[in-house]
């Protein structure tokens, strides 16, 4: 019998320290978290945001929770990661009535936006992941399952309901070989993936990083974002001032881009060759937007912009004008119905938005070089309906083809974007029967 070596010895003892001290330091840092929000909320909104809610929590509970209902708790981090998860909440509430719908976001960007949704019984942003504060959560709400939407991995959660023998689900989730989880110096991190009673990932490759780290419970069952775009499309809203600048319904009329989620990077992009092309469209709506920002926008362009508010007021503030600025949070995903070409914004910046919304539509989608994250900004590059650019030249290229009067092939690659979108759908109903067979 060969004895274990030094270094073996020495390694075992070294996780085995990791595993004691994790929780302490990983709870205190949740703490400090919590403390910097404080003091951030001062002079921060969306801190201050986030700390007034955590406040609110266990009074809105206290109202909204029915002690006598049988509840399931979907937490979602922000807005994003919601309307990835709200296909199955809707699914639920339709065919399984028997139960409400706790819903938590931990970020303001989510919670102030739906925190009236109509589908779920009661929403609150997520109590900070320390010991006291989860127990008393899941002794407050006692959620017969716990669904997570993507990227939600909260130490002190995971492991309280997987010792309560509470059901507890990730979905939509993908997995990349940069995560910590699949480290050798973070071993006991992949641990906290066995506290989940089942993960539902996007694709092949996330199952087999997890395979790599003993992770199983596993069922690549794609990206339930199809399945709300799709729903998006059958009930979207009719938007008459877009009807009217668009043009909608003439055959001759000037083609129309439609720019969602933009951002300075990206005008930066697209600007000058809309300057230098009068006789095509465009419709931004910016990501952010204040009085200053909207000012600057409108300067960008030299052939005439307009705010979709002031348009709403005179809709005659609209004509010969090249620009239309969604000065409103709510039509985008609607907007893109009334567009020839999209170009989604992000990806020369933080990160690429929702191209989905988008082809949807059966439009052709542009978009930025920061899309490595979206496995569907690969695949619909392959389809042929999604163009990722990494320059202003790159875009000016497709714009000179896809912007033309009668392109064959920008309605080409719309389909193509169409079909793609439709190959996709069916995770909602996927997962929806494997968590309640």
């Amino acid at each position: 019998m060969r004895l274990p070596r030094f270094k073996e010895v020495r390694g075992v003892l070294a996780e085995a320290s990791r595993q004691m001290l994790e929780k302490p330091l990983y709870s205190a840092a949740i703490s400090a978290f919590g403390a910097g929000v404080r003091v951030a909320g001062v002079r921060n909104h969306k801190a201050g945001l986030l700390a007034k809610g955590q406040k609110e929590i266990w009074n809105r509970l206290k109202e909204g929770i029915d002690t006598k209902a049988r509840y399931i708790w979907v937490h979602a981090a922000s807005l994003g990661e919601f309307e990835q998860g709200r296909p199955l909440i809707e699914k639920i509430k339709r065919e399984r009535p028997e139960y409400k719908i706790l819903l938590t976001f931990f970020s303001p960007s989510g919670y102030e936006v739906r925190k009236n949704y109509a589908e779920a019984d009661c929403v609150c942003y997520l109590p900070l992941d320390t010991p006291g504060r989860v127990n008393r959560f899941l002794d407050m709400v006692r959620p017969e399952m716990a669904i997570f939407v993507k990227y939600e991995f909260w130490r002190n959660y995971l492991h309280a309901l997987w010792q309560r023998q509470i059901p507890t689900y990730l979905i939509s989730a993908v997995f990349r070989p940069d995560q910590a989880f699949f480290k050798k110096r973070m071993a006991w991190y992949a641990l906290w993936l066995k506290w989940y009673t089942h993960i539902f990932v996007q694709d092949e490759r996330s199952r087999e990083l997890l395979r790599k780290v003993n992770v199983e419970n596993v069922d690549v069952f794609g990206d339930t974002r199809f399945d709300r775009v799709s729903d998006i499309r059958a009930n979207g809203k009719r938007i008459p001032e877009l009807e009217q600048f668009a043009d909608s319904g003439n055959p001759w009329r000037q083609p129309v881009m439609m720019a969602g989620s933009s951002w300075p990077q990206d005008e930066a992009v697209y600007a000058d060759w809309f300057n230098r092309h009068p006789d095509v469209k465009l419709v931004i709506a910016p990501h952010e937007f204040d009085e200053a920002r909207l000012t600057e926008l409108k300067s960008r362009f030299r052939n005439g912009a307009v705010l979709m508010s002031e348009a709403k007021k005179d809709s005659t503030l609209m004509k010969d004008k090249q620009v239309l600025i969604l000065d409103c949070f709510g039509l985008l995903s609607s907007a893109y119905a009334y567009c020839d070409v999209a170009y989604v914004g992000g990806g020369f910046g933080a990160g690429l938005h929702n191209i989905n919304e988008a082809a949807v539509y059966d439009v052709p989608v542009i978009y930025g070089p920061n899309n490595a994250k979206f496995i569907e900004a690969r695949e619909m590059a392959v389809s042929g309906g999604g163009l990722p650019i990494s320059s202003k030249e790159d875009f000016e290229k497709i714009a000179d083809t896809l912007l033309s009067a009668d392109s064959a092939e920008r309605k080409q690659k719309g389909i193509q974007a169409g079909n793609y979108i439709r190959s996709k759908l069916g995770a909602t109903d996927k997962i929806f029967a494997k968590i309640f067979s």
